[in-house]
């Protein structure tokens, strides 16, 4: 059914005349080739760390030199090419050097897999309007683990119904590459605020909580290391944001074979608007920790009117491709996503709720406090 539906969409782009809008991609050598034992397809494997031949077990590792082991980090105001990509529903054509037929994709992707042979469509990572990624983490979680941690994960759903948890299966994995940036910087924060100290008093029978305001200023040093920010629009951003944390220190320098089997994807979001968003979720952060920090150094109780300066220095930046499984599982004929990270195994998605479970945990809870109401607690 795939096969036929590439060939229609190629041929109506062909008769309407629109081929001057379609761009053309090569594929890259290092993934057209084929397994030197028995000419199959080689994908790379998470349990091998290497690329491996589902036919006749021949692996082969990512040749990779010494001084190449992972990304580094580039200056921002170096990066040529800042702005979102954002081609809609513009298309490329990719001509397998394996049977020769002729594919659609979306300009977004990386890699695929040929329709009609299920050879390795692995293309240039960039173009004359975007960067390619100078780093990957490689996948080290393999399908049918990813199965697994999802069998664990929904069993551990509480509102979850029983018959759910014992019937849900994953359809159908789908191993993908998200791109993602990571920001490094140097932050100093002036900051003033008023802190509160709470202290117990007794007026006539009533024990009340008086607090004491005083003013502090001060500044706070924070270096920030890979902050991430999500690049893509195509996907659940709340679902990709539950697989974090990655390791991104353990990254490798970008290779198409770290990709050779799997989907991947390049950014939307560019460099530009993903430093604005890595600004904010900072300032979020250092927001929490100099109040934190208010609080240790004076014992105080609470804090109010803090106010927030920040200068941030020595911006640098990656370029990651990150791995994650989707799939999805059905019960009582609706459809529920959920993601794998695939270098960790933190799962993330959506479960149906048993509402039975709900109305007696509520009505459990309201007991309990009527108790203790009536027991004078």
């Amino acid at each position: 059914m795939r096969n036929v539906e590439q060939r229609k969409l190629l041929q109506r782009m062909r008769d309407e005349k629109t081929m001057n809008n379609i761009n053309t991609a090569k594929t890259l050598k290092e993934t057209d080739k084929k397994c030197p034992a028995c000419a199959g397809v080689l994908n790379f494997d998470p349990l091998a760390g290497g690329l491996l031949c589902p036919f006749c077990g021949y692996t082969e590792k990512v040749k990779a030199c010494e001084d190449d082991l992972s990304a580094d980090e580039l200056c921002i105001t170096t990066a040529d090419r800042l702005e979102n990509c954002n081609w809609g529903a513009e298309k490329k054509i990719v001509t397998c050097q394996a049977c020769g037929a002729e594919s659609i994709y979306d300009v977004l992707q990386i890699s695929s897999v040929c329709p009609f042979c299920d050879s390795n469509k692995v293309m240039e990572a960039n173009c004359e309007n975007t960067m390619a990624p100078n780093g990957v983490v490689p996948f080290k979680i393999s399908e049918s683990q990813a199965g697994e941690l999802f069998q664990k994960w929904i069993g551990r759903k509480f509102f979850a119904p029983k018959e759910a948890k014992e019937s849900s299966a994953a359809k159908c994995f789908l191993g993908i590459y998200l791109p993602y940036w990571t920001f490094d910087t140097d932050t100093i924060t002036d900051y003033t605020a008023d802190y509160g100290i709470d202290k117990r008093v007794k007026k006539g029978d009533k024990i009340q909580t008086v607090t004491n305001w005083f003013k502090t200023r001060g500044n706070y040093l924070e270096d920030i290391d890979d902050e991430l920010i999500v690049a893509t629009t195509n996907h659940n951003q709340i679902m990709l944001r539950g697989l974090e944390p990655f390791n991104t220190a353990d990254n490798k320098v970008y290779k198409p074979e770290y990709v050779a089997g799997f989907v991947a994807e390049r950014y939307a979001i560019g460099i530009k608007e993903a430093w604005k968003l890595a600004k904010q979720y900072i300032s979020q952060r250092l927001n929490r920790n100099v109040e934190a920090k208010i609080k240790k150094d004076n014992r105080a109780d609470r804090i109010r009117n803090l106010k927030l300066s920040t200068s941030f220095t020595n911006v640098t930046y990656k370029y990651l491709l990150l791995p994650i499984w989707m799939s999805h599982y059905q019960y009582h004929d609706k459809v529920y996503h959920f993601m794998v990270n695939g270098q960790t195994g933190r799962v993330s998605g959506t479960a149906p709720i048993s509402i039975l479970k709900v109305a007696l945990t509520v009505a459990g809870v309201i007991t309990v406090l009527v108790l203790a109401y009536w027991l004078g607690f």
